[in-house]
């Protein structure tokens, strides 16, 4: 049986690097975004972050057992059949992905009491799933490189 991600990437010993990583994982791919919604993507990200300097790893630490459990299932299809990359994996069931991951972010903002940061995070829901797919490949590979 394959060990669920989350107990075997939020364990007291591997939590701290996981999470440190894929706080790098989120900066890179803000940083990496081009173009007008690059610059949107940039600067909510910019607006979150003065809420509290804190709140990426918080949100990230918060938000990274309920993240792990969707990618649950993929990560034991991927286990199961032992061929490609899970970044192969997801990458081919990209929008179901996208939507799974959303469905968490979508009820964290929904429960925030932060106006702030649900005015931030609804102007930039449109384009989320396109933000998410792309960073699939980064997420997988942090997933993969922990998790083995």
């Amino acid at each position: 049986m394959v060990a669920a991600l989350s107990e075997s990437l939020l364990d007291d010993t591997k939590r701290p690097a996981f999470l440190a990583e894929a706080v790098e994982v989120l900066d890179a791919e803000v940083s990496d975004k081009g173009g007008a919604s690059g610059l949107v993507v940039k600067g909510g990200y910019a607006a979150v972050k003065k809420i509290s300097p804190t709140i990426v790893p918080d949100a990230l630490a918060s938000l990274a057992p309920k993240l792990l459990e969707q990618l649950q299932p993929y990560w034991v299809e991927y286990t199961t059949t032992g061929t490609g990359s899970f970044a192969d994996l997801l990458n081919s069931k990209s929008d179901e992905v996208a939507e799974s991951l959303l469905a968490v972010t979508d009820a964290r903002a929904d429960a925030s009491t932060r106006p702030a940061l649900q005015k931030v995070y609804s102007s930039m829901r449109g384009s989320a799933k396109k933000h998410v797919i792309e960073a699939l490949p980064r997420v997988a590979g942090l997933v993969q490189k922990h998790a083995q």
